[in-house]
Parts: structure tokens; sequence; C-alpha cells
């Protein structure tokens, strides 16, 4: 999603607080990788693994100069054949330490193993945040997190939109969000169209 698009969302949602929501956890993320310098691990679920954010993240880290921000993808389903970028497994949260960071992304349940890791990663040292939706099995997961935005269900967010909105606050300074009058629905949907942009090729 480019720079426009996202200014077009924040106007979309101006008055329902995410905006605000979207930036502060996106500065916990900035502040986290800038200030331990000890790399961004990302991992999602199973079922859904984040190549999406951690694409726009790549290329927010480039944009921005910082080059901390840009994650590595743990994948849990990743082979030794599939390309570099892709082949990091759950291993390396065993190998996770203080100064790093790991940003969990959770649509649905994360799952015991998973959540097993990132208990391993939180007592090594590593800073913890987590995005996802509001399930029930989330809440053990924002229990380890030293930060976390959770979508809930009875808002017309979903949590890909929150992730957009999350990668490109990262990646610059804060601004005012702009306001509208339109009907929080009405613009919502004459939006709908700009968050279907599919990612970047290499992912």
């Amino acid at each position: 999603m480019d720079a426009v698009r996202v200014a077009l969302l924040r106007e979309v949602l101006a008055g329902t607080g995410w905006p605000a929501a979207t930036r502060r956890f996106a500065g916990a993320l900035r502040s986290s990788v800038s200030a331990h310098g000890g790399g961004l691990l990302l991992v999602g679920t199973p079922d859904h693994e984040p190549w999406h954010l951690a694409a726009h993240l790549v290329d927010e880290a480039a944009w921005s100069g910082t080059p901390e921000l840009s994650p590595t993808l743990v994948r849990h389903a990743a082979r030794p054949d599939d390309p570099a970028h892709l082949a990091v497994g759950l291993g390396r949260l065993e190998a996770a330490r203080r100064g790093e960071t790991l940003l969990v992304v959770t649509p649905d349940e994360a799952g015991a193993p998973l959540l097993e890791r990132v208990h391993d990663a939180r007592r090594a040292g590593a800073t913890v945040l987590a995005l996802d939706a509001d399930t029930a099995g989330g809440r053990e997961l924002r229990a380890m997190a030293h930060d976390a935005l959770t979508v809930p269900g009875d808002t017309d967010l979903d949590l890909d939109t929150v992730q957009h909105l999350v990668s490109a606050a990262a990646g610059e300074n804060a601004l005012p969000a702009p306001r509208s009058r339109r009907g929080f629905r009405d613009r919502l949907s004459r939006l709908a169209d700009h968050l279907t942009a599919p990612p970047p090729a290499r992912w």
C-alpha cells in the first residue's frame, strides 16, 4: 500500500482512534528495534504467515533509513531449499536473545507450540510485541507481550488493514490524521479497492 492509499485510509478512519492507535504501536516497534539494535523477528501462525507485512517493513526500512525495521520472517513450514529470506524456520525463535524484538501477528489461535516459543524468547530477553485479532487464545499471547494491538471482532477493520497502517507508521514521523465528515462505513467502502494491492514480487 503506497503513501497515498495510507493517507486515504487514515482519512476514512479519522475520529475512530485507529490512526492514533496504529501510530502508537508502530512507535513502540520502532523504538524497540532502534534502542536495542538486535534485529526484528516476525512470525505468524501456521495458517497465516505475514509475508505482506514483512515486505512492507522491508520497504519502510529502506525509505526511512531505518535498516533495523527490516524483519527476518520466521516461517512454520520453511524448507532448506526455499530462497534465503523465506527459509528461516521456528528454530530461530529458540535462538532469540536479549536486544532482539519479536513481532507476533495472529489472526487466529496462536497454538501451544508457538506460544511456548514466544514465552522462551521473552525469557531469553527478547522484546515481544503482539498484533492480533480478538480471539480467546489471544489473551495468553497478549499477557506475554510487552506491548500489543488487538483488532476487536466488532469493528469494520480487519487485521490486514491494521498491518498496513502499522507498517506505514513505523517508517514515518507521526503526522496529524486528516479529518472527514463522511460516514465511517461509506468512507471505508469507497476505499475497499485500495486495500487489495498484491505484495511486492519478491514475497
